[in-house]
């Protein structure tokens, strides 16, 4: 298995990048993982939303559904 991934950036993205590495003092690989790990935790959190949202959509039953063919007595 490769383990390289190659990625190209726009000209902006890098140069925001060499910018705030300096800024910051810390290493474009180092903000490229921060920002990744960040956006993976955003992008899971919106898949869970999105799941609980759609189990709650599949279990929705009206009040006539829920009482509808129900024998109570």
């Amino acid at each position: 298995m490769n383990d390289t991934i190659k990625i190209k950036f726009k000209q902006s993205t890098i140069d925001d990048l060499l910018g705030f590495s300096k800024i910051l003092k810390k290493d474009v690989d180092v903000m490229i993982e921060e920002a990744l790990e960040q956006y993976f935790e955003n992008e899971q959190k919106k898949l869970i939303e999105k799941g609980i949202e759609e189990d709650a959509s599949m279990t929705h039953l009206e009040y006539d559904e829920f009482w509808d063919g129900l024998d109570i007595g």
